[in-house]
């Protein structure tokens, strides 16, 4: 993937997905010192950045790979992002989720026409059963993340961004597989080799973090999240180069505050953000003195989120203490 394949990516979605706002918070840029803009992919088309990449890999297909018909696993964006795209183009889609897919997600992929498989206990089982079903049916497979046409759709977040505020030194990026950063931080960087950009894992699905710190890659035995869309057991084969040459640093963040940072969305920023959607958010937030940064780009990247658990994510940022929690923040 080249900076070239997210401007040629950028220039035919043009018409395709929305351009997401970026919103600013007088408040927020106050309590850190900086000048934060948040680019809202919670607004995007199903609801979270994923449609741009599933979008952008279809359009790069052939007629008789589409024929075939796609399949992935998702932990519930992508698997949005592709059954739309692809019931826009008339293909049919086959969907492998965990079966602790929150059922908005499930329900929402199946809206779309996608055929929806539930199976095992994370994004890793789902994705080998349906390694195994492409190999009995021989549908196009369309990796959530680890795959260059899809880094270079979700990187189109960047080049917009930075043509919404051409100002941004930093952008905090949330990860799982590494697909959205990695497409970032090439988009970014071929604009202005000088920004930084610093993802945020779940301290509970750390993999990227390990591989990217330690240069260790583990198969995690466990991942259990609030932030389900960045629950991935192991990185990318392809994605990990591109975060290791141009990601500037990668960061964790706690559960409650994930879980501070969603509450704070929703009662200040009156926007509904799922537990990915809200880590960039977290990162800032949390390790904000060890971000140097005047005018910072924070990745909102979804908002796929059950409300019914709202209630037990408001109780999980109340475990934080006083002057670790951030909810008194206003937009």
């Amino acid at each position: 993937m080249t900076g070239g394949l997210v401007h040629d990516a950028w220039k035919r979605l043009d018409h395709v997905v929305h351009q997401t706002p970026i919103r600013t918070s007088a408040t927020t840029n106050l309590r850190t010192g900086k000048n934060i803009y948040f680019k809202m992919e919670n607004q995007q088309k199903t609801g979270a950045f994923k449609f741009r990449g599933a979008s952008y890999k279809l359009m790069r297909l052939s007629r008789s790979e589409l024929d075939r018909g796609v399949i992935t696993a998702s932990a519930g964006n992508h698997a949005q992002g592709l059954a739309l795209a692809a019931y826009k183009l008339g293909v049919k889609a086959t969907i492998y989720m965990a079966e602790a897919t929150p059922e908005a997600k499930v329900q929402a992929t199946r809206g779309y026409g996608a055929e929806v498989i539930l199976t095992g206990e994370s994004f890793q089982e789902a994705y080998e059963a349906s390694l195994k079903q492409q190999e009995r049916c021989g549908a196009t497979y369309v990796h959530p993340f680890d795959d260059y046409d899809i880094m270079a759709g979700q990187g189109t977040v960047a080049l917009e961004l930075l043509q919404q505020e051409n100002r941004i030194d930093t952008i905090v990026v949330p990860i799982g597989g590494g697909g959205l950063i990695s497409g970032i931080a090439v988009a970014a960087k071929s604009v202005n080799p000088d920004i930084k950009v610093i993802g945020v894992q779940a301290a509970a699905a750390p993999a990227m973090h390990t591989a990217y710190h330690r240069g260790v890659i583990q198969k995690l035995d466990k991942v259990s999240t609030i932030a389900e869309g960045i629950a991935v057991k192991q990185p990318g084969e392809k994605t990990l180069p591109f975060i290791k040459n141009y990601v500037d640093d990668v960061i964790t963040v706690s559960e409650e505050e994930i879980a501070d940072a969603m509450v704070n969305m929703l009662e200040r920023g009156k926007s509904l953000v799922e537990g990915a959607g809200a880590s960039a958010f977290a990162g800032l937030l949390s390790h904000n003195d060890q971000i140097s940064s005047r005018h910072c780009g924070v990745i909102v990247s979804g908002g796929n989120f059950d409300i019914s658990r709202m209630a037990d994510i408001q109780s999980l940022a109340n475990q934080l203490k006083p002057e670790q929690s951030h909810a008194t923040l206003a937009f």
